[in-house]
């Protein structure tokens, strides 16, 4: 018969200091992995930007290899330049397609590819009268008829960008054919007079608009912050009222507290317009920049304030905004109810310590260069968040009702015809 040795002392001191160090021990590991994770702070890690692995592949359209891709650049006629395109809320559809065309993730094999990038300048061309609102819709179904590859995934891996508020509804059929694809926009919400909104936040990205590329410099701003104890207002609105409740109120309350909120009535045209440097010295000469919702959810206004350094305080109750997986915007920023905006609001911007605003500012400092449309090879851009965003988006397989597949993989359409063996046109619903 076996004896169990008795439970000493030693042996309880030894193993009380064994559940010491195991605990200790663990403490130690949640806090490494606590430090190490993306969720701890948006503010400690190099924002977004994709790995390089071989998972993110995009194949980009030549505006000469589709019929009709090259109206939806250039305009009916060919004339509309691309350096025309590069100003305004448009821009972000030319320094995106420029930025991939010189991506590292770009290929030039359509096997290959996992994503396909369908450049377009519609808003622009749109704009300056190169196509009308019928065109452009007859041209993109023109041009998505010719893409077998869109039509093997029912276009769920084709990408498309829609720069302005009007968002995808600059292409009036957007919800036949592009309701898989990945749009591309500044604009989460359009429910105001559409009834339906083209962004899904479960397949498209949010991208930041388009900052005026002399405030983006980070060696040679046009205009420069000042500190805060030397400006003038606690808040500001620079924008026109366009009618809409919110800003007609922020007009009427300029009027109420002129020596606390600055909202000059705004003219696009005429002696008294006011330029982009005079527009960005009267920006930054308040800690609180206002931005209400316009005649569509999104504001330039948001991404412009990083650059000036005043705070931003967002009043557009749908308002989406971009890489929520690597910005906490809580640090950075307000978003105050729209149905709230008064005397309230004012009262509660002047209860925020002057050390408060500085951190919020510090913090926005570090996170807008993810605002600045640059070469995915630069550590942190506009252009590294999306590729990382759309890294997220990368099928290992794509079906469609369109597509089937047999025993040796080869995929096939609903008459049995070999992918590679479709001919285009092909007929889209």
């Amino acid at each position: 018969m076996r004896h169990h040795q008795a439970c000493t002392r030693v042996h309880q001191v030894g193993a009380l200091l064994l559940v010491a160090a195991t605990f200790l021990l663990t403490r130690l590991f949640d806090r490494l992995l606590l430090d190490t994770s993306p969720s701890s702070s948006s503010f400690h890690l190099n924002p977004a930007r994709p790995s390089s692995s071989p998972d993110l592949r995009i194949y980009v359209y030549s505006e000469d290899e589709i019929q009709g891709l090259r109206a939806l650049l250039r305009g009916r006629d060919g004339t509309v330049a691309a350096a025309t395109c590069l100003k305004g809320q448009w821009g972000t559809q030319v320094k995106i397609h420029q930025l991939l065309l010189k991506s590292r993730f770009r290929t030039f094999n359509k096997d290959q590819a996992n994503l396909f990038f369908v450049p377009s300048y519609v808003k622009c061309v749109r704009m300056t009268g190169a196509l009308n609102d019928k065109e452009i819709n007859q041209t993109y179904v023109k041009v998505l008829s010719q893409m077998p590859y869109f039509r093997r995934s029912g276009g769920r891996d084709h990408i498309f960008v829609f720069p302005s508020g009007a968002g995808a509804h600059l292409f009036r059929s957007w919800a036949t054919f592009l309701n898989r694809s990945i749009i591309l926009t500044p604009e989460g919400d359009r429910t105001d007079k559409r009834g339906t909104s083209a962004f899904n936040t479960w397949k498209d990205i949010i991208i930041p608009g388009n900052v005026d590329d002399s405030m983006v410099k980070s060696d040679a701003r046009a205009v420069q912050p000042i500190p805060l104890t030397k400006r003038k207002y606690l808040a500001n609105f620079l924008g026109r009222a366009q009618g809409k409740a919110g800003r007609l109120q922020l007009v009427k309350l300029a009027k109420q507290y002129p020596d606390k909120l600055e909202s000059p009535e705004l003219k696009l045209s005429g002696p008294h317009k006011l330029g982009r440097i005079d527009y960005f010295k009267h920006l930054r000469n308040a800690k609180f920049c206002l931005a209400p919702r316009g005649e569509s959810s999104w504001t330039l206004r948001f991404y412009e304030s990083f650059f000036v350094e005043c705070v931003p305080v967002i009043l557009s109750d749908e308002v989406e905004l971009p890489f929520q997986n690597v910005i906490d915007y809580s640090e950075i920023s307000i978003k105050w109810p729209s149905s709230r905006i008064g005397p309230e609001l004012f009262e509660y911007l002047e209860s925020i310590p002057d050390e408060r605003i500085e951190e919020m500012i510090d913090h926005g400092r570090e996170i807008r260069c993810l605002w600045v449309y640059a070469a995915d090879t630069e550590p942190c851009s506009a252009m590294s968040g999306i590729l990382s965003e759309l890294q997220r988006k990368v099928r290992r397989f794509h079906q469609s009702p369109e597509t089937f597949w047999l025993h040796n993989r080869s995929i096939v359409n609903r008459d049995l015809v070999e992918f590679h063996s479709w001919r285009t046109p092909v007929p889209l619903p």
